[in-house]
């Protein structure tokens, strides 16, 4: 296998994964490069038994300034680039990797968040910032729509007039209020962030992950599901816990009155 671009960083240990954005001297802006590393990454990940859990974090002040503006600017005169399709090429597929892989994807905070690095962060299982960071959805700045999931998670996590709020007027929010908004999971000191986020990946990476994969397709379902369809989503997702090593191995457990040893199988 061949090494990761120096622009993604990546660790592993106790069943984590750790992906750290690397372009610390522009905020870890995604270009192509950086997106690219991450999906397949990601994508590598999905597939890996010894991964049970991921972290994605950034190096340096931020955790993510969005796109990097160098690359949807005209270049010696030429023609605009397509946004669009660079929202397709890079953006799309690491969200849908994020939310497809059945496994808990956790994001640390480390500093700022903005455009298209808050999104990224909004749509991850569970988020943890920094007490000093924060959160912009900077797209109106430049004219442009939310992506990256935006448009899909901000409403579903705050409702329609909050979303409103923060994609036309585009205002930094401090990482309490977004815990207060529910747009995060919890905000801890800056000191405490990693250790904070990686005990709880560790923690997980114990657990019945495959439960957690199967949670994570049922939450999924439900954004476009009527009650009965996902009454059924949930009867076949328990149909497919109830056969797997890790429910047999915390029954008996119960039974055997000890700590289970969970496998993710």
């Amino acid at each position: 296998m061949s090494s990761p671009p120096s622009c993604l960083l990546v660790e592993r240990g106790d069943g984590v994964l750790t992906l750290t954005l690397h372009r610390p001297d522009v905020l870890n802006s995604f270009n192509r490069e950086m997106a690219q590393a991450l999906h397949g990454a990601l994508q590598a990940a999905a597939d890996d038994a010894a991964v049970r859990a991921i972290v994605l974090t950034g190096a340096g002040r931020g955790f993510c300034a969005g796109q990097d503006l160098a690359e949807a600017l005209p270049s010696d005169g030429g023609p605009m680039p397509d946004i669009g399709e660079i929202v397709k090429a890079s953006y799309n597929p690491i969200i849908r990797a994020i939310r497809t892989i059945e496994k808990p994807v956790l994001c640390a905070v480390n500093g700022i968040a903005a455009g298209a690095g808050a999104n990224l962060a909004f749509a991850c299982d569970l988020t943890i910032a920094a007490d000093d960071a924060s959160f912009v959805e900077s797209f109106a700045k430049l004219g442009l729509i939310p992506d990256t999931s935006g448009t899909f998670f901000v409403p579903r996590l705050v409702g329609m007039q909050r979303a409103t709020g923060m994609f036309f007027l585009a205002e930094k929010m401090p990482a309490p209020k977004a815990k207060e908004w529910g747009l995060i999971w919890d905000v801890v000191p800056r000191a405490d962030l990693m250790p904070t986020v990686m005990t709880l990946a560790r923690q997980l990476a114990t657990q019945a992950t495959r439960g957690f994969g199967l949670t994570k397709r049922a939450l999924n379902a439900s954004f476009g599901n009527t009650l009965d369809a996902q009454l059924e989503v949930e009867a076949q997702a328990m149909h497919e816990a109830g056969r797997t090593a890790d429910y047999a191995e915390g029954v008996r457990a119960f039974l055997e009155k000890r700590t289970p040893v969970y496998r993710g199988a």
